[in-house]
């Protein structure tokens, strides 16, 4: 840290007093997202859970989301926000940390989000901004495949019927997908 005092020069026969300004010159060290990632990295080696998000922004603020296929426990989030807080010193670094779980119902991030809710019922938003419900029948990294419902005209049937239609999504054709909460 810096200092520095300016104090404009008093002209002689004034009635002012100096002004004093303060200029605190304060530097501190950026964090580098490697080095947290890395250390989130280390610590989830040998677990579950599995990195949803991290983010370093210009104020030293670090953002750790995780995620696991059961739900995120807080002691495991306190865990890693010590973990990760026992590898910077606060004396070099000032940095804000926070340490939390993907949020309920939010859109996913990660492959392995798609692959735990295989089963589930999800709602998908495609990049033509239409939207759709269903149960997300299969995952993984090319892509995944949601039944819907939809109203079909049957060959031999008056009306159309309702039938459960395959819908394959690559992860570019979608803006988002989420869970559906059903609190039934």
């Amino acid at each position: 840290m810096g200092i520095a005092i300016f104090a404009p020069k008093m002209n002689e026969g004034t009635d002012w007093f100096p002004l004093f300004i303060v200029h605190l010159l304060i530097t501190f060290s950026m964090i580098d997202k490697k080095k947290v990632n890395d250390l989130v990295a280390e610590w989830l080696d040998g677990k579950e859970y599995f990195l949803v998000d991290l983010s370093v922004d210009s104020q030293n603020k670090i953002t750790v989301e995780i995620d696991h296929k059961d739900g995120v426990w807080i002691e495991d989030c306190c865990e890693l926000s010590k973990f990760i807080e026992e590898h910077f010193d606060r004396e070099v670094e000032d940095f804000e940390l926070e340490v939390g779980s993907a949020g309920i119902g939010q859109p996913f991030k990660v492959i392995q989000q798609y692959i735990n809710s295989v089963g589930y019922d999800v709602e998908v938003l495609t990049a033509e901004g239409k939207k759709l419900e269903g149960y997300l029948k299969e995952a993984d990294e090319n892509g995944f495949v949601v039944v819907v419902e939809e109203k079909q005209k049957i060959e031999g049937k008056k009306r159309p019927q309702i039938v459960e239609v395959e819908k394959p999504f690559t992860y570019a054709d979608v803006k988002w997908v989420k869970n559906i909460i059903d609190f039934k």
